[in-house]
């Protein structure tokens, strides 16, 4: 008993390091895709968001969570930082997508709700045990790691940014929407192996233990279909983008790979081999078909969030319904899609008035001249590129 204990505390802790490396990767991915007079204010933005949404999870948000459970397989205070973990992801996600607009500090107050009220929420209801689940939901969701629960989540609520902040000054006029190119192709490279590693502790660590013959092979399992679908949405995603560009564009490879890991989260532990590489493929499609899409309809996303987040978190959660499908054990795809709907309803509705209500104190975008003299100045008084300055 007490081997097993110390075996799955253990793999907690390390799963929870795995995962925390993922915070210099989304700090790593945007700097490299906003311009480089925004760069210190992306990474100071991905550090507060550590912060301030770890801390309210701590305080507040865990207890929301899971209230009163008990979980007696491993540490609790292992678990506790392993759900810590990853309540900053969800921001995460928001963040690149209002990259080189939105203001540090109203950014930061949202992340204080999101990380003490509006992720707590969504967890309670599909992971937690306490009385928003059992007394309001009859939710029967199967969503492993978060495809929902973390991506989706982190996309409503950077849509809901989206249309209440509007696009980048400059990005889009009548005729023709205006390319704002990469400042850093190395740090995005970079940005997207991290949270690729990143990924293994995400999944594998939500298995919650390891310590017998049979979990083991489940942990395996899911590390292995989690990389698969990654390398399937990466090869998707290039294939596409060269059929429809005749180019080979990194950024959209690399985000198609993080749309196969996405996608795959929901049910890693359930697909075989083919079915993950199937779910990888279709995610890096995906992310090649919504980025123009977003485009289009002018919803200005600097990183591809909601392309690889929104997207991909709706297409993994039906996935499981789709390729996992079992009544008898409560997998069916009218369960996956009631789940969707719900999150996404709620998500959506709560960040929208909190985005609205702290928009009108405290202004979320920043003006047509801080954007032009870069957010680094203004927000922040360092530049991370001083001597490439440039009013462009």
């Amino acid at each position: 008993m007490d081997n097993a204990y110390i075996i799955d505390t253990l793999f907690a802790l390390f799963a929870m390091t795995l995962i925390i490396f993922m915070v210099p990767g989304f700090a790593m991915l945007e700097a490299g895709l906003v311009r480089t007079k925004n760069v210190t204010s992306v990474l100071t933005v991905n550090v507060m968001i550590y912060v301030i949404a770890s801390t309210a999870f701590i305080t507040i948000g865990y207890n929301l969570a899971f209230g009163d459970s008990n979980f007696t397989s491993f540490s609790p205070w292992a678990f506790m930082m392993f759900q810590m973990a990853f309540v900053g992801k969800a921001i995460n996600i928001m963040s690149g997508g209002v990259g080189e607009r939105a203001k540090l500090l109203p950014l930061t107050l949202f992340t204080l709700i999101m990380g003490a009220f509006i992720y707590p929420s969504v967890v309670n209801v599909n992971w937690g045990s306490d009385w928003i689940k059992d007394t309001m939901f009859d939710l029967h969701m199967v969503d492993l790691a978060g495809s929902t629960v973390i991506h989706s989540t982190g996309g409503w609520a950077l849509l809901a940014a989206i249309l209440i902040l509007g696009p980048r000054k400059g990005r889009y006029n009548k005729e023709h929407i205006n390319v704002i190119p990469a400042s850093n192709i190395p740090l995005v490279v970079l940005g997207a192996m991290l949270l690729w590693i990143g990924w293994f502790g995400f999944n594998g660590g939500s298995v919650g233990t390891i310590a017998t013959k049979e979990a083991a092979d489940s942990v395996a399992k899911t590390i292995f279909n989690t990389n698969t679908a990654g390398l399937l949405g990466a090869l998707a995603a290039g294939i596409a983008i060269y059929i429809r560009y005749r180019l080979f564009d990194i950024t959209m490879i690399l985000n198609g790979a993080l749309g196969g890991l996405v996608a795959v989260t929901a049910g890693p532990h359930l697909y075989s081999t083919a079915g993950a590489m199937i779910v990888g493929a279709v995610g890096g499609v995906l992310v090649v078909l919504a980025v123009p899409m977003f485009d289009k309809i002018k919803i200005d996303d600097p990183v591809g969030a909601l392309s690889v987040h929104l997207i991909n978190g709706i297409w993994g959660t039906l996935a499981v319904g789709i390729f996992a499908s079992n009544p008898a054990e409560g997998i069916t795809l009218f369960e996956q899609i009631k789940g969707i709907v719900i999150v996404g309803v709620f998500v959506f509705t709560i960040s929208f008035i909190a985005i609205y209500i702290i928009n009108l104190f405290i202004k979320f975008r920043a003006t047509d001249d801080e954007q032009l003299q870069g957010l680094d100045i203004n927000e922040c008084g360092v530049e991370s590129y001083p001597e490439f300055r440039t009013n462009i």
